[in-house]
């Protein structure tokens, strides 16, 4: 996988994931990164100015990495958590919300992200080089069904947390005390309906304005920092 720009470059290299090429801009000068790949023993192909254009549409700030795929985790790995946050992204489908939850789940402190398999974004270049690095620092597992998953963590003492504007509870007079986790509906018609039933609670964020409806990883945002303040 081809990623892009000089906060993943960072991150990758700090991490110690498997490089195979490291494509580099002539007049590359960020010393950090530099320095870092200078400890490696990396394979580095230097482009001209002219060569590297051809990379220009996505916005590589003078530096590719060819990288082994995302390894994704288990749910086993983070759910037996004391006090486990997680997030369950409902059939997202824009890279670029996904790479903006994920950077806010590792600022928050999230203990994983939990999507399927099927008719949803998964981990690509764009969602790694939106969230400017912070995949490295997040567990996220791939699920076959999320209703399934959702009965595992409620015999694990989880309480699902949903979102929606009807028949809903204002966020900040929920609960978020245990084991918590907060499903993220699809951008267009959130929550299926599935989903919906599952949870035990469904919150809304207020809207004062004439726009009644937040971009995804806006509410996301919103939401997790609600749901950590509990842990504090």
């Amino acid at each position: 996988m081809l990623v892009y720009g000089r906060n993943v470059a960072k991150e990758v290299l700090k991490n110690n994931k498997k490089v195979y090429k490291i494509i580099i801009r002539e007049d590359f000068d960020d010393k950090s990164i530099i320095s870092l790949i200078e400890k490696g023993d990396y394979n580095i192909e230097s482009l001209s100015k002219k060569e590297f254009s051809k990379f220009d549409k996505y916005s590589h700030q003078g530096i590719i990495l060819d990288i082994e795929d995302f390894k994704y985790a288990e749910l086993e790995d983070f759910i037996y958590e004391d006090d486990a946050k997680v997030v369950i992204l409902d059939h997202l489908e824009d890279t670029h919300n996904l790479g903006a939850i994920i950077r806010t789940c590792e600022a928050a402190g999230i203990s994983g992200i939990i999507i399927p398999k099927d008719r949803s974004v998964s981990v690509n270049s764009t969602v790694m080089k939106t969230s400017a690095g912070a995949l490295e620092n997040v567990r996220i597992a791939m699920v076959t069904n999320l209703s399934q998953t959702v009965d595992k963590l409620k015999k694990e003492g989880f309480w699902v947390v949903g979102t929606a504007m009807e028949n809903s509870t204002d966020y900040r007079e929920i609960d978020y005390s245990g084991k918590i986790a907060l499903v993220i509906g699809n951008e267009g018609s959130g929550m299926s309906k599935s989903m919906f039933n599952a949870c035990d609670f469904i919150a809304k964020i207020p809207m004062y304005g004439k726009i009644n409806s937040l971009n995804a990883s806006v509410a996301a945002g919103i939401m997790i920092y609600e749901v950590m303040r509990s842990k504090k």
